[in-house]
């Protein structure tokens, strides 16, 4: 599966940014429509599916095809891209690709070492960060603005952003940081000082003011990856405050968001009031960040909500109405969320329940999603219908963290 959909990708798309796996042609930005926010967020010119693919080629430990992929980046690669981008986007997939890239490339313990490889991944991605710098710099509040010009810096009108979009830069700046020895990536959870005092924190903020503008506390979409990477920065970083918030974080979610049936609701950040019962695909990673907790009951527990969604649709909907007990936003974009939860309960337990259920993920993805090129996403998920995108994430989450559920010999 995972040299289908690469091979796809670098056959008929490459040194474009995604692959259109029903069309079998190259996709970037929509420049005739600079709004189009949903594709030009991430898109950038700048081989986006490679530069994210980077770590599954070292796991799967094809060395011919990392140092092939890793000498098309340093051929191809210039982040000099009149462009406007969102930070979490561009941060989670090109700066966080080319910096794993990077520790495989001249590490001895993962057998992709590359003998002629000069850091060039490491100053593609510090020439990246720079740009990526005025976000923080150009903000009266600390907290990092939405977009930035990767050309031109910050540009007007740009004031909100979302929890997780604030939060989700500590791992990838901090490790710039210590690769580099420049210290103004050191970024910090700025947006934890605005929580209320519940310890909850909203959704949307404006950054010049610091006030919510949707003030909806949840673990899906908006604020997801916030918690996630507060445990993992304490992992990676080994700062004791990281932890603090992120126990402070989980303490008030068990309080105040999750139900006698254990669904973890929306609520109102100030008061811990019920505002919705959604669940969106996101919030299917919460399970393995249970389990990097320890707190295997209820990641346990909440999987299986998930697993019965699954099963009764052949993967997760973008959002689900447990009240309604009905689908809301009918697609499913290939996200990694769930199998990484499965994949991290398997390490967790050694069930081979968790067995079961990958081989049911990657039997509904080959049967419903496969194409002559790739893999599609499904909408409406409900009629099981393809649409035309493979987002990059699919090569370098959902199908490595399927890979390493089933290959028990890796390291």
């Amino acid at each position: 599966m995972i040299y289908h959909a690469f091979n796809g990708y670098m056959k008929y798309a490459f040194p474009m940014d995604e692959l259109y796996p029903l069309s079998c042609k190259g996709r970037t930005r929509d420049y005739a429509n600079p709004d189009n926010y949903g594709i030009n967020d991430i898109l950038g010119n700048y081989t986006l599916t490679l530069i994210d693919s980077l770590d599954t080629l070292a796991v799967i430990g094809d060395k011919e095809a990392f140092q092939t992929a890793v000498e098309d980046i340093i051929k191809n690669v210039d982040f000099n891209c009149d462009c406007k981008v969102q930070i979490f986007e561009v941060n989670i997939r090109i700066l966080g690709g080319l910096l794993s890239g990077h520790l495989f490339a001249t590490s001895d313990v993962y057998g992709v070492k590359l003998d002629n490889y000069n850091n060039e991944l490491l100053e593609l991605a510090y020439n990246l960060g720079k740009r990526l710098l005025p976000a923080f710099e150009h903000s009266e509040s600390e907290i990092p603005l939405a977009r930035v010009n990767l050309k031109k810096g910050v540009l007007l009108n740009e004031t909100s952003n979302c929890s997780a979009g604030a939060g989700t830069l500590i791992l990838e700046f901090g490790t710039l940081s210590r690769l580099t020895g420049d210290m103004r990536f050191e970024a910090l959870f700025k947006i934890w000082n605005e929580r209320s005092s519940l310890n909850l924190v909203g959704n949307t903020i404006n950054v010049s003011t610091s006030k919510w503008d949707y003030a909806v506390s949840g673990i899906g979409a908006g604020i997801d990856s916030l918690f996630e990477y507060m445990l993992k920065a304490y992992i990676l970083f080994g700062d004791p405050d990281y932890l603090k918030m992120f126990n402070d974080s989980y303490l008030a979610i068990q309080k105040y968001m999750k139900n006698q049936d254990g669904l973890y609701l929306n609520v109102n950040m100030n008061t811990g009031l019920f505002v919705s019962s959604n669940m969106d695909g996101l919030s299917a990673f919460f399970p393995g960040l249970q389990v990097l907790l320890g707190d295997i009951p209820n990641a346990i527990h909440l999987h299986q909500i998930y697993t019965e969604l699954w099963k009764k649709y052949h993967a997760i909907p973008e959002v689900f109405n447990f009240n309604r007990k009905e689908v809301e936003n009918d697609y499913y974009l290939l996200r990694p969320e769930f199998i990484e939860s499965n994949y991290m309960l398997y390490q967790a337990t050694k069930d081979p329940y968790y067995l079961d259920i990958g081989e049911m993920i990657l039997n509904d993805i080959e049967n419903f999603c496969k194409t002559k090129c790739g893999y599609a996403q499904l909408n409406p998920l409900t009629s099981l219908k393809k649409e035309d995108r493979m987002e990059s994430f699919f090569i370098s989450e959902s199908l490595k963290y399927l890979f390493l559920l089933f290959d028990e010999g890796i390291n």
